[in-house]
Parts: C-alpha cells; structure tokens; sequence
C-alpha cells in the first residue's frame, strides 16, 4: 500500500508517525525548524489525511507494515501517541533497520487496568466507540479537547490543533475504528526490554491521555532510554511547549544520527 509521505528538510532521516484520528499536517510550525536539521519523512497513517484506507491495515500489525516500506535503512522514527505505539512495533519488528525512535505522549498500553493504572480508563475510550457512528466529527473534536486539557497554553494548542484538523481531507471512518481497537487492545510492556534501540522518551506533566507514569514506566522498561517530563504541558507538548521540545529533539538528533546540535 502506498502512502502520503512529504519529504522535506535535509540531514538524518527522520520518520514522523501522527496520533489517532490525525494526519501529517498536525505537526505545526516546529517542523519548520526540524527541517534544517533532519530529512523529514511525514506520514499520512493509512485511512488518515491523503492516505486511503486499505482492508491490510486493520489491526497493529497490518498498520506496521504498511508503514514499514516508508522508512528508510538507519531512521529515527517519531512517533506520537498511536503513532509512539506503532515507534515501538516497528523497533520491535525491524531492530536493525532503524536506528532509534522519540516516543512523544505515548505508552506501550493505552487503557488502565488492574496490572496497569498509567492509562486511560475504558469507559472513556468505550464513549469514542459509541460517538463514532452517531457523529464522528463531534467525537474527533472532544478527542482534541481532551488532548490539550491541563496544559497551560490549552487554548492556543486546541485552536492549533482545530485550524489543521481538516486540511489534509476527513479520515476514513474504518481507520478510526482500527486506531481504536488498537489502542484498546495492544500492551507492548512484556516487549519493551527486548526493544534496544536507543530511545527518547518525552511526555508532558498533565497528559490526560498518556499520563507521565506511562512515560516514566516506559523509559524505565526499555533498555536505551532518556526521560523527560515537560512541565505544563497536555498530550502533545511539540504544540504548546516547541522550543523545550525541539532542543531536546536536536541534541537526540546529534547523539544518535550526526544530526545538527541546537
């Protein structure tokens, strides 16, 4: 299957993987600036944005690997939220075809339960099912709300996300109910040790979504890992927090792929 991938910038290939009903246009003006450092390889998921949906995507393996043929030998993969989950698969699945992944606001298991109380409790996911197929719209944009509530910049981050929401086209509502099986079902924990890709992990303070314990539980379980908390911040802290996220991006960038330090 054949995806939308922009490609931009210059430097290390960097592969970005965007969040549940989302697309690669939701990245913001921080990717300006990452261009100047890195080859920029955005990704519309299958079913989101410009991509279309195809029956081989619709569960967690069928979405890695049709991902997998758009990204290149030696990659970093940044993925964010669902698009971290998949990071992590694709590190599971392909250790020596990439060379490290950035895990933004995501976990290796989305809903809480007993064993595991860093997520989202089912219910709340159990009413994103339910509003798919009575008014998805609505649904996408209580998603969003949701995403940016606790965060000190939650105004500006939501009307961020809103403005792009619909650039890209209007998701295939077959992949919105994929993205939330998936999130329903996967749990990734038992495979974190075997994931040795050097790793960033970055999570923000009042994620609602992928609270800071599954980032730190995340970190600590993976074997190459470097935490960090931004202070402040909702579920997608490149929005509301950039510049404190692009510097930590860079130095990683240095570290691991001869990128450009800030």
């Amino acid at each position: 299957m054949t995806l939308h991938v922009e490609i931009r910038g210059n430097g290390p290939d960097l592969v970005l993987l965007h969040g549940w009903a989302l697309h690669g246009g939701m990245w913001g003006p921080w990717l300006d600036r990452l261009a100047g450092h890195a080859r920029l390889h955005v990704v519309d998921l299958p079913g989101h944005g410009r991509s279309g949906w195809s029956v081989g995507a619709h569960d967690f393996a069928g979405l890695a690997r049709a991902v997998y043929p758009h990204v290149p030998r030696d990659a970093i993969v940044l993925g964010w939220s669902l698009g971290g989950m998949l990071a992590l698969e694709l590190g599971r699945r392909h250790p020596r075809h990439l060379r490290a992944l950035i895990l933004m606001a995501t976990t290796p298991k989305f809903l809480a339960g007993p064993d595991w109380e860093h997520g989202l409790e089912p219910a709340v996911l159990d009413e994103f099912s339910g509003g798919l197929a009575l008014d998805y719209r609505r649904t996408v944009q209580n998603f969003l709300a949701l995403q940016t509530r606790g965060d000190e910049h939650a105004l500006e981050t939501l009307r961020s996300l809103r403005s792009k929401l619909a650039s890209h086209g209007e998701p295939d509502q077959r992949a919105l109910a994929t993205g939330l099986d998936v999130l329903r079902t996967a749990d990734l924990r038992d495979e974190l040790p075997r994931i040795t890709l050097p790793a960033l992990v970055i999570a923000g303070e009042h994620d609602r979504l992928t609270p800071p314990g599954a980032g730190r539980e995340l970190a600590a379980r993976l074997p190459s890992a470097r935490f960090l908390c931004v202070e402040r911040s909702g579920h997608a802290p490149f929005l509301s927090h950039p510049d404190e996220v692009l510097a930590e991006v860079l130095g990683f960038l240095a570290r691991h792929a001869g990128g450009a330090s800030p």
